[in-house]
């Protein structure tokens, strides 16, 4: 079991191993944000800050029989102990959370959240039921209103699914087109279905183009820049060249999204093909576009 997994377990025991999944989901949000603890990120989801990993975790604790599979967070009969398990500045971090919320549960909890942390309100569907006319206008200016043509890239190397799916929603993208071979990750959401139903639970479509992806073998060997321009020449030779109708409906989807990005695995633009591909889509527009990689 790894730290991740003792800490949820450690603050489901804290508050007597028995929680609806809004109230963990909250309750664990807080602990990272107040307490500086980095084991969880969270986007703004339909009923507030909410952890793609931590509901993963659930599944997988759920399978092994440590916590009792359902709609809630219960602990299995019998487990315990997970609070000794942490060091003293996680003990206590808990405690802290336990001692400072435990009487704040449901919709009084939300609250809290949403006017202490507002962005993380920004998809709610529950705003107007929960929060005044003041609140909400707080919330409302932080949804982003980006009216801007925009071309951007991404790749997913070294981030989490919640950190990449917030640095969409940041800049206001509204598609984001996969530009992978084979859509499948060993790193947890990047899988092409996770991927997909993350983006769409957070009003991002998404769209897969595996005509214009690299075959993972010829990635092999790589070691510096000269490799990758010699790759990347080929690709543009046997690949990109051929793919003028995929490219034309990237632009097409451009100009109806306004905002869209391009995704593969590489932090760094100049060592993916997505750079070449977003430069092809470029070459259609009349108005000198710049590429931003986020």
């Amino acid at each position: 079991m790894n730290s991740r997994e003792k800490i949820l377990l450690a603050l489901l025991e804290s508050f007597g191993g028995d929680l609806p999944n809004t109230d963990m989901q909250k309750y664990l949000f807080l602990l990272c944000q107040e307490r500086n603890m980095s084991h969880y990120q969270f986007v703004p989801y339909k009923y507030g800050c909410f952890s793609f990993q931590a509901y993963n975790d659930k599944r997988k604790l759920s399978a092994k029989g440590i916590l009792v599979e359902g709609d809630k967070w219960r602990l299995a009969d019998g487990e315990k102990g997970y609070i000794d398990q942490l060091s003293f500045f996680e003990k206590n971090s808990i405690n802290r959370i336990k001692d400072n919320f435990c009487s704040l549960r449901g919709d009084s909890l939300i609250r809290y959240v949403y006017r202490k942390y507002p962005f993380y309100a920004i998809n709610s569907e529950i705003v107007t039921k929960l929060m005044n006319k003041d609140e909400q206008e707080t919330i409302n200016r932080l949804r982003p209103k980006n009216q801007n043509m925009g071309l951007y890239t991404i790749g997913y190397e070294g981030r989490s699914l919640e950190e990449f799916l917030n640095v969409l929603i940041k800049v206001d993208v509204k598609l984001l087109c996969d530009v992978r071979k084979n859509p499948i990750s060993r790193k947890y959401g990047f899988s092409k279905k996770t991927l997909q139903n993350a983006l769409e639970s957070v009003g991002i479509k998404y769209c897969h183009f595996p005509e214009v992806g690299i075959n993972s073998d010829k990635r092999k060997n790589l070691k510096n820049l000269y490799d990758y321009k010699i790759l990347f020449k080929e690709y543009e030779r046997n690949t990109l060249r051929k793919a003028n109708d995929v490219i034309e409906t990237i632009y097409h989807l451009l100009i109806e999204k306004k905002r869209i990005a391009l995704t593969c695995f590489e932090k760094d633009p100049n060592k993916c093909h997505r750079t070449l591909v977003a430069k092809a889509v470029t070459d259609l527009d009349d108005n000198e576009m710049i590429i931003r990689n986020l």
